[in-house]
């Protein structure tokens, strides 16, 4: 029986090292599973870091925009109140003073703008030039017609040439 028994015996060592052998391939294959999904984790983590950081860099972007936005709004409003003729390069001129400095008060920068550059704004009632200007303007625009006008500036702006540009702006400074 001795044999018989250790027959039994080597069978049962046999089942158990193969269990043995069953039990360390199982975890050791989790461990691949769990190192590969670990792995994969720590990518989207980096992923989503850098997609937060680029977000967080356009929403500063688009802050500075809105800021940027408004202040010209303000500086329109402000030079429309003060009733600028052409409001296009008054805006310009403002803006080229008030440069990137966010301390300068936009109404002191139009009083100087308006001090110095009067031509911009409307002129007082009692001088003659402004009575003339007035008064003609309409016949100018019947004359010119504001149609050709519009033309011009589809034209100029089709075909970038700036002969068009120049008889464009030759058009506009006659209508205003």
């Amino acid at each position: 029986m001795d044999a018989i028994e250790s027959q039994g015996g080597l069978s049962e060592d046999k089942e158990s090292q193969e269990e043995a052998g069953n039990v360390r391939m199982a975890p050791v294959a989790e461990s691949i599973r769990y190192h590969k999904r670990a792995q994969s984790a720590e990518r989207r983590a980096e992923e989503l870091e850098s997609e937060l950081a680029e977000s967080k860099a356009e929403a500063e972007r688009l802050t500075r925009e809105l800021t940027a936005t408004q202040k010209e709004q303000e500086l329109i409003k402000k030079l429309a109140a003060e009733s600028a003729r052409d409001l296009e390069a008054a805006v310009l001129i403002a803006k080229a003073r008030m440069g990137r400095d966010d301390k300068l008060d936009i109404g002191g920068v139009v009083e100087q703008l308006k001090k110095e550059k009067g031509y911009l704004f409307g002129q007082a009632a009692g001088s003659g030039g402004a009575n003339t200007a007035l008064r003609t303007s309409p016949a100018k625009e019947q004359r010119s017609g504001a149609g050709s006008l519009e033309r011009a500036a589809k034209k100029a702006a089709g075909t970038g040439s700036r002969s068009d540009l120049q008889e464009y702006m030759r058009k506009r400074r006659s209508v205003f």
